[in-house]
C-alpha cells in the first residue's frame, strides 16, 4: 500500500490495478489514488493471435484483454474494484507489440515513420468477476518521415525505456521528437483513459470530489 492519498475516501472501496505497468500505476498515484496492484496471469500474445484469427479489431482486442486481466485479478481480491486496461497499436491493420530489444524497436520505427497509426485503449472496472464499467478511447498519431540516422540517435538517447512502450516510443519523454501530429487524449496515449475512469470512480463514491 502507498501512503494515504487525498482523493481516496477513508471508507471507500478498495482499488486494485490489474497491471504490472509502472506507467499506469504512476498515473493513478499521481492523481492521488490509493491502490494496490497485481499483474494478471494472462498470455497476451496467445489471446491476441486467437482474437485476430476470429476477425476481432484492435479495439475489440484491447477491450477483451482489459476485461480479462481485471477479471482474473478480481478473483483474488473479493469485493475490490479492480481496474484493467489494455492498449493496441494498429497501423493499417498491422498490430505492434512492445519491442523485444533495440533492434526490434528500430524496425518498428522504420515501419511507422511517415505514417499515421492508432492507439486503441480500453479501461474497465470489475468487481468479483463482473464488469461494472468500461470505456474505449482512440488516439491517432502521425510520425515524421525520418531515417536510420535519426532512429539511432533517438534510441541511444532514450535507452531501454523504449522496450516498455508499444511501438518503441514514450510520448512523455524523448519520443515526442518522433511525431508531426498527435490527435487524442494524452492519458489515453500513455495507456489509460484516466479522466473517464476518475469520473466513474467519483460517481460511485469510491473517491472524493
Amino acid at each position: 500500500m502507498t501512503q494515504a492519498a487525498p482523493f481516496m475516501k477513508p471508507d471507500g472501496e478498495l482499488l486494485v490495478l490489474a497491471s504490472a505497468s509502472p506507467a499506469r500505476r504512476q498515473l493513478l498515484e499521481n492523481a492521488g489514488l490509493l491502490l494496490d496492484h497485481q499483474a494478471a496471469a494472462v498470455d497476451e500474445a496467445e489471446f491476441k493471435d486467437s482474437l485476430a484469427a476470429e476477425g476481432a479489431t484492435a479495439l475489440q482486442t484491447a477491450e477483451t484483454l482489459a476485461e480479462l486481466k481485471a477479471g482474473r485479478v478480481s478473483r483474488m481480491w473479493p469485493g475490490a474494484l479492480v481496474i484493467g486496461a489494455d492498449q493496441m497499436l494498429d497501423c493499417n491493420g498491422t498490430w505492434f507489440d512492445k519491442p523485444r530489444d533495440r533492434d526490434h524497436a528500430a524496425a518498428h520505427l522504420r515501419t511507422l515513420a511517415g505514417r499515421m497509426h492508432t492507439l486503441e485503449t480500453s479501461v474497465c472496472v470489475v468487481r468479483d468477476g463482473e464488469r461494472l464499467w468500461h470505456q474505449n478511447e482512440t488516439a491517432r498519431l502521425t510520425m515524421r518521415d525520418f531515417g536510420d540516422s535519426f532512429i539511432n540517435t533517438y534510441l541511444a538517447a532514450a535507452g531501454d525505456t523504449v522496450l516498455g512502450s508499444v511501438g518503441g516510443y514514450c510520448l512523455e519523454g524523448q519520443g515526442v521528437h518522433l511525431f508531426s501530429r498527435v490527435e487524442g487524449d494524452f492519458f489515453t496515449i500513455l495507456g489509460l483513459p484516466l479522466l473517464p475512469l476518475l469520473g466513474y470512480l467519483r460517481q460511485r463514491g469510491a473517491i472524493s470530489g
